[in-house]
């Protein structure tokens, strides 16, 4: 008798998550079709590599930035959503062009600020596997289902000729994270009491916008110049004056459909945190995190995981808030629903970071060996 309620829900469960899946699958029905196209595209153009390069380009460029705008422009997005798109659009965009511009001039064709120097990096592909053309379209998949992954683990390691490269990006990263994360932490315990007192009794000071937006440009200057290389790996290390213009010009008009559909899925990871849509909390967030990537942009050029030291910020700000709360009942549930926001950001991006390493191993060679010799070493 104990086996029928068994099977009944174990029937009414597969009914349901069936119907579930196809109830997304039929809303996603453009997005899989995309997907499907990029994929057989992928497959097809593997060996031709003058035009895989550029393909994997393209798919790098919006794949990277859709994903990680939610580092440097989510909170601009978030706390000037009765702008009008294009004008947010044209700020940022020319200032992604000044930026690597310079690159480009100072170290004579290199639009990475020369991250893509590091040993493991430095040599451009002559030829592509299908796995480095898919990396850029998984990281799309992975955007849509609004998950925070590390684009410079997921693009770069796979075309990492040596392991040590991507232990040194790995060590770099988790620095970034827990110092992020102590000094959001830090930061929001000083000045948590003005914040809630200031920011709830009045309304934001006009002269708080233009401030907002010079520390969000130079935000996004400082986030290029590191997360360029995530995009650049496909094409040569130093490009030529029509390279340069397809590479600038098709990031552009990216950013432009980017901020046309204010962020897409990925910003509800902005949205979500407490009073990111104050232009004054906005702020904040964008000035600690803009000298945060400005010290590990000093202090080497090997590439950082700027999702990691992002992830961290907010994660140490929303346990910050969640704790100087006064009262006893509110203050555990908001440390409950802080802890469940790290708990699952940290989650997304180990998973990225998984899944990098993977695809690391399954399509370089060398790769392969250095792993096989490291444990033949260890044992």
């Amino acid at each position: 008798m104990a086996k029928k309620p068994f099977l009944k829900y174990n029937r009414s469960t597969v009914s349901e998550v069936t119907y579930k899946t196809f109830e997304i699958a039929k809303k996603e029905k453009a997005f899989i079709t995309m997907i499907a196209i990029f994929t057989f595209v992928c497959g097809l153009i593997t060996p031709y590599p003058q035009i895989a390069m550029w393909v994997g380009f393209g798919l790098a460029a919006y794949s990277a930035i859709a994903n990680d705008s939610i580092q440097t422009i989510g909170t601009f997005i978030a706390s000037n959503s009765k702008k009008p798109w294009w004008i947010l659009w044209l700020f940022m965009g020319l200032i992604f062009l000044a930026t690597v511009g310079y690159s480009w001039v100072v170290f004579d064709g290199d639009v990475s600020s020369q991250r893509l120097l590091t040993k493991g990096f430095d040599k451009a592909p002559t030829s592509f596997s299908f796995l480095q053309l898919a990396a850029p379209i998984l990281l799309l998949v992975l955007t849509r289902f609004r998950m925070p992954v590390s684009t410079t683990f997921l693009l770069l390691s796979a075309f990492s000729t040596q392991a040590s490269s991507i232990g040194a990006m790995l060590g770099k990263s988790l620095t970034g994270y827990l110092l992020a994360f102590v000094t959001a932490i830090f930061v929001w315990f000083i000045v948590s009491k003005f914040v809630s007192k200031y920011f709830k009794s009045k309304k934001p000071a006009k002269f708080w916008t233009p401030v907002q937006w010079i520390i969000s440009g130079a935000l996004w200057s400082v986030w290029v110049s590191q997360d360029a290389a995530n995009i650049a790996v496909f094409l040569p290390r130093s490009l030529n004056i029509y390279e340069f213009i397809g590479f600038a010009g098709f990031i552009f008009i990216g950013m432009g459909l980017l901020f046309f559909l204010k962020g897409d899925k990925i910003q509800s990871i902005v949205n979500e945190k407490a009073g990111v849509t104050d232009v004054r909390a906005a702020t904040i967030v964008d000035f600690v995190y803009a000298i945060l990537l400005y010290y590990f942009k000093v202090i080497s050029t090997v590439p950082i995981s700027t999702t990691w030291v992002f992830i961290g910020l907010l994660g140490g700000r929303e346990v910050a808030i969640a704790i100087s709360k006064k009262r006893y009942k509110k203050r555990i549930k908001n440390i409950r629903r802080a802890s469940k926001i790290v708990g699952r950001d940290f989650l997304y991006a180990t998973i990225g970071l998984v899944l990098s390493v993977l695809l690391a191993i399954g399509v370089n060679k060398k790769f392969q060996d250095q792993i096989v010799n490291e444990i033949m070493n260890f044992f």
